[in-house]
């Protein structure tokens, strides 16, 4: 099966998920999925996740992450779509909720959060915001 926007699917299977209060989700496997996968766990957003193959296909089962019974994620929305990149300058690099939140942008020295890119005074494409 073929997507015009596989991140946004990602993002959307994630949301629906945590909607439904599951404790795991599974996405088709990219780099470019397993990059974003890592930010959220390194600023503990998910608990984790792994490779599994079933079927002959790669497949990425998430560990969703709750507290109280309500998902830690409760704002995931995919900023640069396939029709329209949005791009950001280190110094320009917008705020998620005055700083509560993180943007997790792909720049020329990888994958990272709006945090890691500020201190690593890089800019680049805004993929996502997480609250």
């Amino acid at each position: 099966m073929s997507f015009s926007d596989p991140l946004g699917d990602m993002l959307t299977r994630i949301r629906n998920a945590q909607m439904r209060g599951m404790d795991k989700v599974i996405t088709p496997a990219s780099k470019l999925r397993a990059r974003v996968l890592d930010v959220l766990q390194a600023e503990g957003y998910i608990r984790g996740y792994a490779e599994v193959e079933k079927d002959g296909h790669k497949n990425i089962e998430i560990e969703l992450k709750y507290f109280d019974g309500t998902p830690v994620i409760s704002e995931i929305r995919r900023v640069s779509k396939p029709g329209r990149r949005v791009y950001s300058s280190k110094s320009d690099i917008p705020l998620v909720r005055n700083g509560l939140g993180i943007s997790i942008l792909s720049t020329s020295k990888g994958v990272m959060s709006d945090n890691v890119a500020r201190s690593e005074n890089v800019g680049g494409e805004i993929l996502c915001r997480v609250f």
